[in-house]
């Protein structure tokens, strides 16, 4: 099947054409920020640019955007609005702004909330214009921004201001609109409602009538919208050209009904208005659902819409519908109509006497009502108040397929939803992958509607919220399956051959043509191992496994439509890479959950819905909230705990401050959030005293034993106040979430949340999920620093092998290690056998040691015990401890003496700390007994993964494939820790929390703490229309944070200098710096050979080109690719070590082309090396570097680093330096960049160097420097200088060499070593002067040595490569189009010169 022609890209205008624009001469005029003298505020501007720019263009995005960019409704528009000057240009304008905000995927109502006064007016204005005639004042294009703004309202009810006007549309007196016999019925229903509909009554009685007629006019717009809709509707003709005007208010309508019904507080009344007006029997008679071309987006639409108007949930409670209550609806709606029919019309007497299942079907309706007449067909309708009851004498006016539709689609049996979903195959087929509507192409604009459902703040129920997520993850996947056969099929040029066949003229490496297919068996699964086919000669036969689904689908069409049978039609096998195409299982899991009960716990429920308070699942509200703490080692003095308490009384249990050390207890004062009662007012200051109080308790921890490993491992960082509430929270049952800041400590905090939990509640399992095997790793290696014993820790999939530990946590890692410790500890048990002179072999198993533990070594001990233990009113001998001591010589090996002979109590300690040591070893062969039982090593690992182990790790992929298995196995966990939660998408944060059956119902979870930040970027998704129209990125760490859920904000950082953190600190709540930014020598010491920590430079158009764009996405910008890597070089060549230096960019293209360049200029040149890493800023996230060189390339428009999210990342990456290239002028103007670019545009925009200052320098951060400064003005001059400064430096280095070997020599060896190292530099002298050759004419061969033919090469690494950079060696790398090509330089370096589009990362 071929593709349709892919939509049109949307050109932004470049800097010369936003500079030439009409637009931007009237905002340097009016309203630009940079102006200082602007023109008074003048209505007719406004109405000029919405005529002659707007109107004019027909709504060109184009022009919106530049209008928007220049901050037209921040600075003019909003700024200046009031009633008196309020007209239609206004009100359009003002919604264009908002609307091209939504797309740009920007904050759209910040202005309004800072000038909130004239936003009712507005927004009434807005409703009339909604419902104006077509043919008047608005037309209907007009109209439909104005739903499309409307749309955003009700999408935006968590913004208090859009809420008060939106709730009058949307509450009880909506139903105002509906005829008086169905309100009638409906208030009978539920007799609670009739007691508030008199409310309002009575209420709208005392208002006077002009403020009655407003709110009525308020309450019955959606019903009168929606007769408008209807009328537009009718008008489209069936087989006429239609206006596209018309088609897309449909569709926009019909997009607004979706998201009222798909929202609990706007469906409640919404849902019986939209019933009682029959929409959908209206659009499914239309004339547009049957226009093929025109309706099909229509039609998809609505068929979204019925699924909502029919969803299992009551939409008065808001719970969610059983089947059994499903289904007793139905039959009630049935009865009623047979009662209906039995009791008023003769001619339906076989109807009413029949059985429901025998007439609940569509056929069989229409058998009983299609013989009578459209007036009876009313008169039905009416009896069970679907339409206002027929006068006498007259007919209706109702069409009779209309009737009948009404009657019958009202009635028929529907299928559940659950049955729907099961039935439904997995994989895509070529009708959903091509078609554009549903998996739209990668250049989606943002303008059209699209059949997709949205992710927003709020879900029906759980099972709408799983089917939202499923529906989106399984078109997410076939997004990426499209791209994949398209780039496998079009590798393999397939042709028609003159004989009717396709004939393959390339080969793919991930696909395969078919020589024969034939389906072997049709049955149910076998259980057990699969018969392996025998393989012959050079074919080779695949058994692959169908989805049974689909192919049930294309049997019964084949068989019921005589369709083509394409089974008999494969001629194509294709793979995928493995990490990529697990889709299916996470599919089958979210499906298995939808078939499961699917029990969150009770506390978690709504807040997972997004409804309720957001913050009663915080701890200080649950009402299990635990009183005492052992904070074990958190606080490293007393201080520091009275430090990390400000605003509290810390009492202390003991008053001798030789005894105030940690480890501490505290209690704090539990206040159960219900049942307060009001005090009087002295009982208050009381209360809130109490409140305050803090009892400590030091404790002592008990002696582990006289080994020096006995000693717990401690915790050695000084949390601040935030990070000891993070951890507090963490440590209380509820939900946690810590919001952590570049550099804030999250992964510490993380760690020490595990550990206190840990010892606080041993008998609880944690599981810890994260986005990335990295940052699973980073955990792993701080929590083995700290005191918990390794036999409970657990790391499941893949990724273990990256831990950059000796020790393996995989779960064959753990079984080898439980053997290995058994045998061990085994050994230990002889050696205590033979120094008690205990004959037989006790340690042979562990079931013999437990014997031997139990009859020789407790007797000895109880009998010690009762030798040495205080004899009443006797003084205790200090000796005795010593003297009696039964296990002096199996300790022989300890640091002696063992007992210190100083007190009593103290060598009793000893004492019993040296029994706790035995009693462990028996404690761990007990546990590990299970290992000796089963055999294999599958078992075994079950077992540590199911009762041994009590934290778990794994990633959310992992936790997603896996459930099946893991909840089969029994597995359980009480807490749940994710790290990265804001980088997560929604569904992958949700599976963990079910990766357990019920107990009794109810599910066991007691904590979830997430720690992420959302001021960073979200999840990765590579479909433009899924991401920015369905609201795919939110992460649901990000969803709680809009919703309102509490959260801890970490407010120190520790990576950066305190200037460049001010880049990035004001978007974040009150973000400040930890002392030793401050104090340690490398923060206050000053970049070497460079005036500033930071600056922004400027680079201008290279040779006239600025970016480009060889393919779709694909941005490069070659001028600023060499001034990056020049400054690289000069670093270098100064003493920088290259590893601490990363070079960032925004997009995949840049990326190649820095790294062609880097490959080509560097090399493997010992004198300069390779950066850390040459990659995209989305890649680096999580991680940092002390110097970083960043590259903004866009120059034509700011692109998506106008995503605020992405700045903070570019601009928290530096620890000390940080060097951005970009177009100044473009990226000054934009609004959201505002506070990162007025600093950095405060300082001079030209780089600023000290070429004769060396690294490291002892320079004062901020010092004026005693060397000469330089300004370099643009890239040439740059390249020219690092090539002489190179030269020079060689020079020198050769003549140093040339003057060692004029000394005499001492030893023949020694001249011969010098000769060969000098022999050696000028070889490399030759080589670099071939390769670093950077002066200006020859800086273009990089991008114009452009290779016409295309070529497939296959790169060899070498040493350097291979480790510079693991991303630097592609297998396969093609050389088309105009990209950037390096000619392999000899001495074999690799060189990336993939030029593919890549969407960008």
């Amino acid at each position: 099947m071929t593709a349709p022609a892919q939509p049109k890209k949307i050109v932004a205008p470049t800097v010369s054409q936003i500079n030439a624009e009409f637009v931007t001469q009237l905002a340097c005029k009016y309203w630009a920020p940079h102006i200082k003298k602007k023109s008074p505020f003048d209505i007719k501007v406004i109405e000029d640019i919405y005529e002659k720019e707007i109107v004019k263009s027909r709504f060109a995005i184009r022009k919106i955007m530049l209008l928007e960019f220049s901050q037209y409704l921040e600075n003019y528009l909003w700024m200046n609005y009031s009633p008196e000057v309020s007209s239609k240009a206004y009100l359009m304008s003002i919604c264009c702004m908002v609307n091209e905000k939504f797309r740009e995927n920007v904050p759209a109502w910040e202005t309004f909330k800072k000038k909130p006064d004239h936003f009712p007016f507005f927004f009434k204005c807005i409703l009339k214009a909604a419902l104006a005639e077509t043919d008047g004042e608005f037309s209907l294009h007009e109209q439909t921004v104005l739903l499309l703004f409307l749309d955003h309202c009700f999408n935006s009810l968590e913004v208090d201001l859009i809420r008060s006007q939106v709730q009058q549309l949307i509450s009880l007196p909506m139903w105002m609109g509906l005829q008086p016999a169905r309100l009638e019925l409906e208030l009978k229903k539920t007799p609670k409602l009739r007691k508030f509909w008199n409310l309002i009554k009575k209420n709208d009685e005392k208002m006077d009538p002009e403020a009655r007629e407003q709110a009525y006019q308020e309450r019955r717009f959606l019903s009168q919208l929606i007769q408008k809709f209807i009328s537009v509707l009718k008008s489209v003709p069936l087989s006429d050209p239609v206006t596209m005007d018309k088609v897309h208010y449909c569709e926009r309508f019909i997009e607004l009904m979706i998201d009222l019904e798909a929202l609990l507080p706007t469906r409640r009344w919404f849902n019986t208005i939209l019933d009682d007006s029959h929409v959908l029997v209206h659009c499914y008679l239309s004339n547009l659902v049957r226009r093929e071309e025109d309706g099909h987006l229509f039609s998809q639409l609505l068929d979204m819409l019925k699924f909502y108007t029919g969803f299992e949930i009551n939409d008065q409670t808001g719970n969610a519908l059983t089947e059994n209550e499903m289904t007793t609806i139905h039959y009630d709606r049935i009865t009623s109509l047979q009662r209906a029919a039995f009791a008023h019309f003769p001619e339906l007497y076989d109807f009413a006497l029949s059985n429901v299942a025998e007439v609940d079907t569509r056929e069989s309706l229409v058998k009983f009502f299609g013989p009578l007449s459209s007036n009876t067909l009313h008169q039905v309708a009416s009896y069970l108040c679907l339409l206002p009851t027929l006068p006498k004498a007259e007919d209706t006016t109702f069409d009779k397929g209309f009737l009948l539709e009404l009657l019958v689609s009202r009635h028929e049996r529907r299928i559940s939803q659950i049955q729907q979903l099961n039935q439904m195959p997995l994989y895509p087929t070529e009708k959903i992958i091509w078609d554009e509507n549903i998996v739209p192409t990668e250049y989606y604009s943002g303008e059209g509607c699209l059949a997709l459902p949205k992710l927003n703040l709020q879900f029906l129920t759980l099972h709408d919220y799983l089917l939202r997520n499923f529906n989106l993850f399984r078109l997410e996947s076939t997004y990426e399956i499209r791209q994949d056969i398209e780039d496998s099929v079009s590798r393999m040029k397939p042709w028609q051959s003159e004989y009717g066949g396709v004939v393959f003229g390339g080969w793919a490496r991930m696909a395969q043509p078919i020589v024969a297919f034939t389906v072997v068996e049709v049955a149910k699964p076998n259980i057990g191992p699969e018969p392996r086919p025998s393989l012959r000669g050079e074919s080779r036969t695949f058994r692959v496994f169908l989805d049974p689904n689909q192919y049930q689908q294309d049997m019964t069409n084949t068989i019921q439509n005589g369709a083509e049978d394409v089974y008999e039609t494969f001629n194509v096998i294709m793979r995928r890479k493995p990490k990529e195409n697990n889709f299916k299982a996470v599919l089958e899991t979210i499906r298995n959950l939808m078939n499961t009960d699917c029990v969150v716990p009770d506390w978690l429920h709504d807040i997972i819905l997004g409804y309720g308070d957001p913050s009663s699942a915080h701890y200080s509200k649950m009402p299990n909230q635990i009183a005492t703490l052992d904070f074990n080692d958190t606080f490293l003095s007393i201080e520091h705990l009275k430090a990390s308490f400000p605003g509290h009384n810390v009492k202390v249990t003991v008053d001798d401050p030789a005894l105030q050390i940690p480890p501490f207890r505290i209690t704090f004062p539990v206040r159960s959030g219900k049942g307060k009662k009001r005090k009087d007012v002295d009982g208050e200051d009381e209360d809130t005293e109490e409140a305050k109080t803090l009892i400590v308790e030091p404790h002592v921890i008990p002696n582990r034993g006289p080994y020096p490993y006995n000693q717990p491992k401690r915790n050695t960082i000084q949390f601040t106040h935030t990070q000891i509430e993070a951890i507090r929270a963490g440590m209380q049952p509820g939900l946690t979430m810590v919001v952590g800041p570049p550099g804030t400590g999250k992964t510490d905090v993380a760690v020490q949340i595990i550990s206190n939990i840990y010892h606080n509640f041993p008998e609880q399992r944690t599981l810890i999920v994260t986005h990335s095997n990295q940052a699973l790793n980073q955990l792993f290696e701080k929590i083995m620093a700290l005191d918990i014993d390794e036999r409970h820790l657990l790391r499941l999939g893949h990724g273990e092998e990256e831990l950059e530990t000796e020790k393996d946590f995989s779960r064959y890692g753990r079984v080898n290690y439980v053997l290995a410790r058994r045998i061990e500890l085994l050994e230990e048990v002889k050696r205590l056998q033979k120094s008690l002179g205990v004959p037989g072999d006790a340690s042979y198993t562990c079931e013999t040691a437990g014997y031997f533990f139990l009859y020789q070594v407790m007797s000895r001990w109880e009998e010690y015990i009762s030798k040495v233990k205080n004899k009443s009113n006797t003084m205790p001998d200090i000796t005795e401890v010593s003297a009696f001591f039964p296990f002096h010589e199996y300790f022989a090996n300890a640091p002696q003496p063992i007992f210190k002979g100083r007190s009593y109590e103290e060598d009793m300690e000893i004492a019993e700390g040296c029994f706790r040591h035995i009693k462990k070893i028996f404690t761990q062969l007990e546990e590990f007994r299970a290992s000796e039982l089963l055999r294999s090593g599958l078992d075994r690992s079950k077992y540590l993964l199911v009762k041994e182990a009590k934290i778990i790790a794994m990633t959310c992929t992992h936790a997603a494939l896996k459930r099946h298995d893991l909840v089969k196995l029994g597995f359980k966990y009480d807490n749940i820790l994710m790290e990265e939660a804001a980088q997560i998408l929604e569904i992958e944060t949700f599976i963990p929390l079910l990766l357990q059956n019920p107990q009794d119902g109810f599910s066991r979870l007691k904590r979830w703490i997430m720690i992420g930040d959302h001021h960073q970027l979200p999840p990765v998704i590579k479909n433009m229309a899924f991401q920015k129209y369905s609201n795919m990125e939110q992460s649901l760490f990000t969803r709680f944070v809009r919703v309102g859920v509490p959260t801890v904000d970490l407010d120190a950082q520790g990576r950066a200098r305190a200037s460049l953190c001010n880049l990035y600190n004001w978007r974040y709540k009150n973000l400040g710096n930890l002392p030793h930014v401050q104090l340690l020598l490398e923060f206050s010491t000053a970049n070497a050979g460079l005036l500033y920590d930071f600056q922004l430079i400027n680079v201008e158009d290279f040779q006239g080109v600025g970016e480009s764009e060889p393919n779709p996405y694909f941005y490069q910008n070659l001028g600023e690719a060499e001034y990056v890597v020049a400054l690289f070089m000069y670093m270098c060549l100064l003493g920088y070590p290259a590893d601490k230096i990363s070079i960032l960019t925004t997009y995949n293209g840049q990326k190649h082309l820095i790294r062609d360049i880097i490959n080509r200029r560097c090399g493997s040149n010992p004198l300069i090396g390779r950066p850390n890493k040459v990659t995209t800023v989305d890649r680096f996230q999580g991680q940092q570097n002390d110097y970083i060189l960043l590259s903004l390339v866009r120059t034509r428009a700011v692109g998506h680093l106008r995503d605020v999210r992405r700045l903070v990342v570019a601009m928290s990456r530096a620890r000390l330096g940080l060097y951005i290239f970009a177009r100044v002028s473009l990226f000054q103007n934009c609004f959201e960049l505002t506070p990162a670019f007025s600093q950095l545009t405060a300082r001079p925009l030209h780089l600023h160097i000290i070429p004769t200052e060396p690294f490291p320098t002892s320079r004062k951060n901020g010092e004026r420097p005693s060397h000469e400064v330089q300004i370099i003005k643009n890239m040439p001059q740059m390249a020219n200088f690092v090539y002489n400064m190179y030269m020079h430096l060689i020079q020198t280095t050769h003549h140093y060499h040339q003057t060692l070997l004029q000394l005499p020599p001492a030893m023949v060896e020694e001249s011969e070593e010098v000769q060969s190292q000098e022999t050696e530099l000028e070889t490399e002298e030759e080589a670099m002067s071939a390769q670093a050759d950077i002066v200006p004419d020859e800086a273009t061969d990089a991008s114009s040595s452009q290779e016409t033919s295309a070529s497939e090469t296959e790169t060899t690494p070498n040493q350097t490569g291979a480790s510079s950079s693991p991303e630097a060696i592609p297998a396969e790398s093609e050389i088309t189009g105009t990209g950037p090509v390096t000619v392999p330089s000899e001495n074999n370096t690799p060189h990336d010169v993939t030029s593919t589009p890549g969407e960008t990362e």
